[in-house]
């Protein structure tokens, strides 16, 4: 299995940046988490933006999208910032026969009580297990993609209220 790597930077990639307690997004961490887990299947990283998904734009999600579309992977995944994951995921819903998976994370991959390592995880898992179509893999979970919602207050994500 060959898996495609996008990041787009979001909490994931965050690193501390100075004493005023701002954070900046670093360099992806997803190959270094990749090579520490020593992973049995081929990847591809390429990192197409370095923001904070709440500043995503319409242009930054038709790149996201264009650039899943031109894949050649039937398994992609994505490393995106936790606030507007469920837009990037709406934007990629009419793409046939790949697998794609969003991930993030609460906290820092840099930091010790990050929740990224476990995410990564997940949606390595969520690539080996789900049929063709977006989902997104966190807080322990996998869920459709247009069934969920990030719960800000609990700090996690849950299925969409009916």
């Amino acid at each position: 299995m060959l898996v495609e790597i996008f990041t787009t930077g979001g909490t994931f990639d965050k690193l501390y940046f100075d004493a005023l307690s701002d954070y900046r997004i670093g360099e992806p961490m997803v190959g270094e988490l990749l090579q520490q887990a020593r992973v049995g299947f081929d990847y591809r990283i390429e990192s197409l933006l370095k923001k904070d998904s709440l500043e995503l734009d319409d242009a930054d999600r038709a790149l996201i999208r264009q650039r899943v579309a031109a894949s050649n992977a039937s398994h992609v995944l994505i490393v995106h910032g936790t606030d507007t994951m469920t837009l990037t995921a709406a934007e990629l819903a009419d793409i046939p026969d790949k697998v794609m998976v969003l991930t993030g994370a609460m906290q820092p991959a840099r930091f010790r009580d990050s929740d990224a390592l476990f995410n990564l995880g997940l949606a390595i898992g969520a690539l080996n297990c789900c049929p063709p179509g977006v989902w997104i893999a966190m807080s322990g979970r996998i869920f459709a993609a247009d069934g969920v919602r990030k719960n800000r207050l609990a700090g996690r994500f849950e299925e969409n209220a009916s």
